[in-house]
């Protein structure tokens, strides 16, 4: 009873330390980008300004007198956030890892790795894909003097605009999660490529309902989310029939070499 509360006690210490050392690196990591904060502003407006095309009037602004100073921060902390996600998991790993077996270590490292590529992934996607075309489509309701008497033109704030980007990054990094997330359940048995294959109807439509959700209320964004998420779950299909079929052979294989 005393060496399992001593050990217990030493898991806990352990997680502090790396809860500890991951919050202190990010925070450091926060820290450095603020330094470079107007750089990461630019590359995040990047979208917005190529969909304005070049003017003088385009322009983002603010309307409280703390708003772009907390905005900096936002994206500070935003950029500390993602530049330590790979050393958060490796945290994780760390922490994990001594109490699994062999071949659970090999089976659940490669999803490991994946989950933050596949996190940048859908943040790429984003970026270059889905907030280009919802820009134009929106920006294409503006209009002159001549068409509606007077003009309408778009005055964003830049803490609104900020905030919505990151949402979608994050909601896009996490969606895309659907592998690893389907890879592993599959290795625990939970889920088999005949039950992901015979409900693909209804992941198809609850797909379109959560990109519907997650992206600017256009048709253009949503169906750019909703495509690479049905091709991720195809993916997810063959990734849990590959990982079925390895656990049955090394079923297999340790029945056939066990001694009679």
């Amino acid at each position: 009873m005393e060496q399992n509360k001593q050990q217990l006690f030493g898991h806990l210490t352990e997680l502090r330390t790396r809860l500890l050392w991951s919050v202190v690196v990010m925070v450091g990591a926060s820290i450095i980008a603020y330094f470079y904060v107007e750089d990461i502003y630019g590359f995040l407006v990047r979208p917005l300004a190529n969909a304005m095309g070049p003017s003088d009037s385009q322009r983002l602004i603010y309307t409280d007198l703390t708003e772009a100073f907390f905005t900096y921060v936002k994206v500070a902390f935003f950029t500390g956030c993602f530049a330590t996600f790979p050393f958060i998991a490796t945290q994780i790993w760390k922490f994990i890892s001594p109490g699994l077996f062999e071949n659970e270590k090999k089976t659940l490292l490669p999803f490991l790795i994946g989950a933050p590529v596949l996190f940048f992934c859908g943040g790429a996607t984003v970026y270059f894909l889905v907030l280009p075309l919802a820009f134009r489509f929106f920006l294409s309701f503006q209009s002159n003097a001549d068409q509606t008497v007077l003009p309408i033109m778009l005055e964003a704030k830049v803490g609104e605009y900020l905030d919505l980007i990151m949402l979608l990054i994050f909601a896009f990094g996490l969606c895309f999660q659907l592998p690893v997330i389907m890879g592993i359940l599959g290795r625990a048995g939970v889920v088999t490529e005949q039950m992901l294959a015979s409900k693909r109807r209804y992941a198809v439509v609850i797909i379109f309902v959560m990109a519907a959700f997650l992206t600017p209320p256009d048709i253009i964004s949503q169906v750019a989310l909703a495509v690479p998420l049905i091709g991720l779950y195809e993916l997810s299909i063959f990734l849990v029939r590959y990982i079925n079929h390895n656990k049955n052979k090394n079923l297999s294989d340790d029945n056939s070499t066990r001694p009679i």
